[in-house]
């Protein structure tokens, strides 16, 4: 009974301790944070005295902070003796000497430690753990490359290394490691990729990947995931031509069903490469008609030159010519559902270019009655042909076209791009009343492309209607968007400047100037948009175009006209001026690559 009762008494002597002991570290750490390192330090030693091991690393880390060293390292040299076979004593001892401005000191430590490093996996790692966790990355680099020496083995370590450098921003060791772990495992290709592109800050880097790279791919010419990133350098460095080629050649030599190629082209052309993308799709057709790319390759090179030929300058006989191109496709191919997509571009071209509407109409009016055409692409389809309906007089048919697509494909964007233009139609005739409501409710879009349309288009109407409860000048000009839309920009503008002489007290003038930027941009005479979307910036900076028109004025800088630091000002002006545009996240984007910063 008395050893019974002996025992509870030194159970709860022990709880009580601990309990005091808990309340003392709550303290310790109260008064560090509180600045009172001193009296922080009185109660870590005190604990100290009673358990070295638990409160080693706060004790330490205080006399370290009030410079205490020489009591800091008879610390842990005292726990050294005491645990004469573990390093994590000796690594600490080791920053106490960094820490005292005594680095050869802990660098003959920590090298003792490499030296006499035993041929054990387990023990290398744990080591290289321990500096990394005193934030010592070139020592655990160290430890690393040593075990692979120990162990007789180039490839192990490679993840653990890859951390280090990438820690370090170390781009040489990084690349080389990677390089080193690629061929033995493929699918971290994407990881390389992701981490090259946040590390890599200029065209030397990019240079330093491409030499690495060139030097393996010579001394390992089967190794192909090497000419797989090789070709991914070439498209950051945005030299197109090169790209194609190492995958062209790639393609040759393993002989595979071309996938890579096409893949490839469709970047180019993202990129506006066009004349690469062509010949990328050219090769895929020489391949053969066996092949299974070749008559999506044949369709996407017209649609690559349909692109090359509208984004530029262009004469009727260029708009001729990819009008025949297409066509000798369907001559060739048929009108199926492999074609259906083609013969939507070849109506878009007939509609906004050669203004074709009745052949246009015939051709989406026939891809929609094909069998088995892919929903999205036949719900484009309906739509676009909706828009050939409204421009060809056949308003009706257009808005069941749009009710029945957006009935078909209710909560998505396709539904709601058509919800979109049946509020457009209703603007276009002049019900402002039923086009306002539709518009007020795709305000919610989740496309915010859609959903900043509609704001507009709905502040539009609500402005003009409140000066002009009859809306006569917002009828007119809402002719002269109609004609914006079917590219008539002759037609627009005369509706345009006839809209002040008819109405001259209209509230429509930023409006006119924004249309006229329009048509401008449609044209390719920047300088003219620019002078018109600067007069809104002037003269209506807080009016409804305000944003559009400054962050429309960045982006002309910046992709037509090259001139980087206008862009920056306008970006910069969004960020200022304009805290609440939807462009803000976009400006800041583009305001911080052309300052030149680098994501960390």
């Amino acid at each position: 009974m008395k050893r019974v009762l002996a025992s509870v008494i030194l159970l709860f002597c022990c709880i009580s301790i601990g309990f005091a002991q808990s309340d003392d570290m709550a303290l310790a750490k109260q008064f560090s944070a509180n600045g009172e390192y001193q009296k922080a330090l009185d109660i870590y030693q005190k604990l100290y005295k009673t358990n070295n091991e638990i409160y080693f690393n706060s004790y330490i880390n205080t006399l370290i902070f009030l410079k205490k060293f020489n009591e800091a390292e008879s610390a842990a040299r005292k726990m050294i003796r005491k645990h004469p076979g573990s390093n994590e004593y000796v690594i600490t001892l080791g920053s106490i000497y960094t820490q005292h401005s005594q680095a050869d000191k802990a660098n003959a430590l920590y090298d003792d430690l490499i030296k006499n490093l035993p041929v054990d996996q387990n023990s290398i790692t744990m080591l290289a753990s321990l500096f990394y966790q005193v934030s010592n990355a070139d020592y655990a680099i160290k430890t690393f490359l040593e075990g692979r020496k120990l162990l007789h083995d180039n490839d192990v370590f490679s993840f653990e290394l890859v951390t280090l450098y990438r820690f370090k921003r170390d781009k040489n060791a990084l690349t080389e490691e990677y390089l080193n772990i690629l061929p033995r495992n493929p699918l971290f290709l994407s990881q390389a990729e992701n981490t090259f592109a946040t590390l890599f800050e200029n065209n030397n880097d990019y240079d330093m990947l491409r030499i690495a790279l060139l030097k393996r791919i010579q001394k390992d010419p089967q190794q192909t995931i090497y000419v797989d990133l090789l070709v991914w350098q070439f498209l950051q460095q945005k030299d197109f031509d090169q790209a194609l080629n190492q995958a062209i050649a790639l393609n040759r030599r393993a002989n595979d069903d071309g996938s890579d190629i096409y893949q490839l082209c469709s970047t180019l052309v993202y990129n506006e490469a066009y004349d690469a993308a062509i010949r990328g799709y050219e090769y895929l057709i020489s391949l053969g008609k066996d092949k299974p790319y070749y008559v999506s390759s044949r369709i996407e090179m017209i649609n690559a030159k349909n692109l090359k030929v509208t984004a530029g300058k262009y004469v009727p006989a260029d708009l001729v010519q990819l009008e025949k191109d297409y066509q000798d496709l369907l001559a060739e191919f048929g009108k199926t559902q492999s074609t259906a997509f083609a013969m939507q571009r070849l109506a878009n071209l007939e509609v906004f270019k050669l203004h074709k509407l009745a052949e246009a109409q015939k051709v989406l009016e026939e891809a929609v009655a094909i069998n088995g055409v892919q929903p999205a692409l036949l719900a484009t389809c309906k739509l676009d042909l909706g828009d050939v309906y409204l421009l060809n007089g056949q308003p009706w048919e257009a808005t069941l076209l749009y009710s029945q697509v957006e009935k078909d494909y209710p909560n998505t964007n396709v539904g709601q791009d058509a919800k979109f233009r049946n509020a457009k139609f209703a603007y276009y005739t002049g019900d402002f009343t039923w086009a306002k409501g539709q518009l007020d409710v795709l305000k919610a879009a989740t496309s915010q492309l859609i959903a900043n349309d509609a704001l507009n288009l709905s502040l539009l109407i609500s402005d003009n209607v409140a000066a002009d409860t009859t809306g006569a000048a917002l009828k007119m000009y809402a002719r002269a968007d109609l004609q914006i839309f079917a590219q008539q920009q002759n037609k627009a503008n005369q509706i345009l400047d006839s809209i002040n002489i008819k109405y001259p007290n209209n509230q429509l003038s930023d409006d006119i100037l924004m249309a006229k930027a329009r048509i401008a941009i449609q044209q390719k005479d920047y300088n003219d948009a620019v002078t018109d979307l600067k007069k809104i910036v002037a003269e209506h900076p807080n009016d409804l175009w305000a944003d559009d028109a400054v962050f429309m004025l960045g982006d002309i800088y910046e992709n037509q006209l090259n001139d980087k630091e206008q862009a920056k000002t306008y970006y910069q002006k969004i960020i200022t001026d304009y805290s609440g545009s939807l462009y803000i996240n976009d400006a800041r984007k583009r305001f911080r690559i052309l300052r030149g910063d680098v994501s960390s």
